[in-house]
This record gives C-alpha cells, structure tokens and sequence, in this order.
C-alpha cells in the first residue's frame, strides 16, 4: 500500500529560522514514519536569506512553491514578506494555539467577515476531536445563527456563549477552563495575547491561516531573534507546535499531530530547557531539545491501540 504523500513548503528566513526549520523537518521525519504518511520538504529562499542570495525577500521560486504546497511551514511569521504570500493563498480562517501555565487551548476566529460559517465550523471539528467543548465568543447575529446552525450538526460538541469581557476575565483567572474559543475576528486576537501572556512562565504560541482546502500557512509568533542566531541555544518548542498545528490543520494527520504536540509538552514537563527557560547553569542547546523530544515521540501517541485493532 503507498503511503500519502504532502508537499510543504519549508521557508526558514533569516536568524534562528534555518536552526529551527532543521529541526521541525526531523520531528516531521520521525512523526511521519510513525503515522505512515510521507512529507515531501520543499526549502526556498525566504526574507533576509532571499536578499542576499537574490536580492529579493520573495522570489519567484518561492512563491511557486508555496502555491503549489500543501502548506507552508514557516519559521519567522513577522517577515513582511509573508504578507505577499498570505494575499495570494484563499486563507479565510485562523487559529492560534496557546500552550502555557498549564494550558492547553485554540482561538479559532474568521479571516475575512464573510468567513464566519467557515471558521466556526472549523472550530467545531477541532472541538469534536478534543474535549467536545466550545466557548463563542461574539456579538453579532450573524455570528450567533453561524454557531446554532454547526452546534445542529455537531450535537456532541458543548457551546457556551461567553460575551468578551467574561472571556477576558476568565482567562487572566484560568485559562485551563478553557479548550476550544470560536471567536468574532475583532476579538480574537486580545483572546489569544491575553492567553498567552496574562501569566508568567513556560509558553509557546504558534498560529496559522487556513483556506477552504485546507491550504494554509503555519509558524511560531516569534521573530528571528538575530541576536542569538548561530549560537544553537533557540527555543524550538513554538515552532514544533506550529509544525504540530500545520500536521493536523493543514494536512489532515490529526493523530501524527496530537502526537507531536504531546511529545512537546512531555518534554517540557521532564525539564529539558533551552538557555531562555533556565534562571541559572546550563540549558539544553536546540538539538539536544529536539533529541529528547524525538525519544519522547513512541510514548505520546496515543492512537496506537486503535490502529491495531484495524490491522
């Protein structure tokens, strides 16, 4: 039987991006292999490395390769080049996933207004196949009709209808209350931040912009961090979870994905650290971080019993 095989563009820019684009491209090996799926790396020149290399952020190569990907994985989302590429993908919604303080949640919102139905229904999905609850977060009528007419279709998914201020209060309280925030554009992105940063302490943040086909490109929020680049001390943890995030929203390989992220997460809570999470002595350098989560994989899938049945 052939595996499936995916295309994704790989567009590491400049700084810490080609150190953490080695190793999500590691972590995708080895999660493919577990999952029996096959991804095909497309590397083009992206941001500062593209101007130097052909005096361009955005060259012609590059954005061939992302339309014709099946994503786009990237590892600076604050180069401004991106926004080009963002323009000529159909991206309607978003999703930034926040792990921190112990949480683990998704704010799912519309791109465009007219994306509304979409993205709520992508946030039912996401729901379905987590802890079946949902928080809405939104005003207007046309949002409350698009959250009635998916809760119709996904009867098993629990919504609750939060108005904003509540879900702001609520996540500077807990944010582990919360799995799944379906949320009105002009409110989603103060959920996420505030999810993020309302506390101290461990956190990764990666985001991503999908289209109806599933199409979408995905990153860590970080910058490019310059100053530490070469040094092989960067946090790849964001950028896995983004790589996470692209496995199950952009390509479909929902159990490669939980597989990878909780591979992330235990190897945190083992207290393997980069520099950046140590308050003092030595912090694992980014390939020893990767190392461990790689040795962590076997253990955090958590379909394996299922797919031996079906065998």
């Amino acid at each position: 039987m052939r595996k499936k095989r995916y295309t994704v563009a790989c567009l590491s820019g400049d700084g810490i991006g080609p150190e953490l684009t080695a190793e999500a491209s590691r972590a995708l090996v080895a999660v493919s292999g577990m999952h029996g799926f096959q991804v095909d790396e497309l590397h083009a020149p992206f941001g500062g490395d593209a101007v130097r290399r052909f005096g361009h952020p955005l060259p012609t190569v590059t954005r061939a390769a992302c339309l014709e990907a099946d994503a786009v994985l990237v590892a600076t989302t604050r180069e401004p080049a991106l926004e080009v590429v963002k323009a000529e993908l159909d991206l309607r919604w978003r999703i930034t996933r926040v792990c921190a303080r112990g949480s683990e949640l998704a704010v799912v919102s519309p791109v465009p207004d007219d994306a509304a139905e979409l993205a709520v229904d992508s946030a039912f999905r996401l729901a379905f196949s987590r802890r079946a609850r949902l928080t809405s977060v939104g005003s207007s009528a046309r949002w409350h009709a698009a959250i009635d007419m998916a809760a119709e279709r996904w009867e098993g998914v629990l919504v609750e209808h939060v108005p904003f201020e509540a879900a702001v209060t609520g996540l500077l309280r807990d944010p582990a209350d919360f799995d799944v925030i379906a949320s009105e554009q002009p409110f989603a992105e103060a959920l996420a931040s505030t999810a993020a940063f309302a506390h101290e302490g461990t956190r990764m943040v990666a985001s991503g912009r999908v289209g109806p086909d599933g199409r979408g490109i995905f990153g860590p929020t970080h910058g490019s961090a310059l100053e530490i680049a070469g040094q092989g001390v960067a946090n790849p943890s964001a950028m896995l979870l983004a790589t996470a995030l692209m496995l199950g929203e952009g390509l479909g390989e929902r159990s490669a994905a939980r597989t990878l992220e909780g591979a992330v997460l235990d190897t945190l809570e083992t207290g393997v650290r980069t520099p950046d999470l140590v308050s003092s002595g030595a912090g694992a350098t980014t390939r020893e971080f990767t190392d461990a989560l790689l040795a962590a994989l076997p253990s955090a899938r958590r379909d394996t019993e299922f797919a031996e049945a079906a065998a």
